[in-house]
C-alpha cells in the first residue's frame, strides 16, 4: 500500500502542531517562573550576580590583571595603660548616680532569603535536537509502516503463487489421469477388436475344417483321378499351415479389409527355406500391403515341411486370405 500526498500532509500538520504544543508548554513554565512574587523581607533586597571572569571585556581583564597588591593594615598602637586612680576620702565620694535609661535600638534585621534561582534560558540547540529527534522518530515510525505494509504485499504474492503452483500441479495430474484413462480405453478397444478378429480367424478356420472333413469324407477310398496319388485333405492342411506361418509374422495394414484374398507365388527349398515371394498381379492389395505380405512370407521361412514331405512343392501358388492374429 502506497502512501498518499494526504497521509503526508496530515503527518507534516500533526508534527507541527506537536512542536507548536511543546514551545507553547515552555514559554508558559518561564513565564510563572519569572511572574512568581518573591517573599518580602525587612530593609532593601540584596542583589548579587555572579559571573565568570571569562566573559568581562579585555579591558577588565587586564584591569584585574594590573591591579596592585593590596596594602598591608599599619598595626594599631598600643593603648596607653590606664592611670590607676588616686586615693580619695571617703567623704569626697560622690552618691551614685542613676543609670540612663537605654535607647532603642534598631529593630533586629530579618535576614535576606535565600536568592532565587536564575531559570536558564531555553537552549536552541537543545530545541533543535529534540525537533531532530521528533522527525527522527516520525521518519523511522513511516519506514516502519512501509516496511509492514511490503511485508504484507510479499506475503499476499507468495500466496498467491503458491496456490497458482497448486492450480497448476492439480491440472498437470488430472490430465496425466484423463490421459492414462484414454490409454487404457485404447488399450481395451484393441483388445476387443483384437478377441473379434481372433473370433472370426477360428471361425475361418473351423470353417476351413469342416470342408476339409467333407471333402475328405466325399473322397474317402481311392483317391480322384487326375491327382495322382496324392492326398488332397494333406494338402490343404499344408496351405493352411503356411497360411498360419505367414498371418504369424503379418500385421495387417489398415487399408487391407479383412477376408480378401491375395495370390502369392511363392519358389523354397526342401525344409522350408523361401527363396522367393512375390505377389501376384491380380492381387487387390495396394502397394504397402503387397510389400507387407512379401515380408511375412521371407520371416515366416522356414516354412512348415516336416510332416507335410509327400506334399511338398517347390513352387507354391498360395491363396492367401487376409486375417488378424
Amino acid at each position: 500500500m502506497r502512501e498518499s500526498r494526504a497521509d503526508t500532509a496530515q503527518a507534516f500538520g500533526l508534527a507541527l502542531l506537536l512542536h507548536v504544543a511543546l514551545f507553547a508548554l515552555m514559554f508558559a513554565g518561564l513565564w510563572w517562573t519569572r511572574a512568581a512574587a518573591p517573599q518580602s523581607a525587612a530593609g532593601s533586597p540584596i542583589s548579587a550576580e555572579m559571573m565568570d571572569a571569562g566573559d568581562l571585556s579585555p579591558a577588565m581583564q587586564r584591569t584585574l590583571r594590573d591591579r596592585p597588591d593590596p596594602v598591608p593594615p599599619e598595626p594599631e598602637p598600643e593603648p596607653d595603660p590606664e592611670p590607676l586612680p588616686e586615693p580619695v576620702e571617703e567623704a569626697a565620694v560622690p552618691p551614685p548616680q542613676p543609670l540612663p535609661e537605654p535607647r532603642p535600638e534598631d529593630s533586629p534585621v530579618t535576614p535576606q532569603p535565600q536568592a532565587q534561582e536564575q531559570v536558564p534560558e531555553p537552549d536552541t540547540v537543545d530545541q533543535d535536537a529534540a525537533r531532530r529527534d521528533a522527525i527522527s522518530r516520525e521518519t523511522a515510525e513511516r519506514e516502519q509502516e512501509a516496511r509492514r505494509r511490503q511485508e504484507q504485499i510479499d506475503l499476499t504474492e507468495r500466496l498467491r503463487q503458491e496456490e497458482a503452483e497448486k492450480q497448476r500441479r492439480l491440472a498437470a495430474q488430472q490430465r496425466e489421469r484423463e490421459e492414462k484413462l484414454a490409454e487404457l480405453r485404447k488399450q481395451q478397444a484393441q483388445a476387443r477388436r483384437e478377441a473379434e478378429l481372433a473370433e472370426q480367424k477360428l471361425k475361418q478356420i473351423a470353417d476351413q475344417r469342416a470342408q476339409q472333413a467333407s471333402a475328405q469324407q466325399s473322397t474317402a477310398g481311392t483317391p480322384p483321378p487326375g491327382n495322382d496319388g496324392v492326398d488332397a485333405g494333406l494338402s490343404a492342411r499344408y496351405a493352411a499351415a503356411i497360411q498360419e506361418a505367414i498371418l504369424r509374422n503379418w500385421t495387417r495394414p489398415e487399408n487391407v479389409p479383412l477376408g480378401q484374398k491375395c495370390v502369392i507365388h511363392i519358389t523354397q527349398v526342401r525344409g522350408g527355406t523361401v527363396v522367393k515371394a512375390e505377389v501376384a498381379p491380380s492381387c487387390p492389395f495396394d502397394e504397402l500391403g503387397r510389400r507387407s505380405v512379401e515380408a511375412a512370407v521371407l520371416k515366416a521361412q522356414p516354412l512348415p515341411y516336416a510332416g507335410f514331405e509327400s506334399v511338398f512343392n517347390r513352387t507354391i501358388n498360395l491363396n492367401f486370405t487376409a486375417a488378424d492374429r
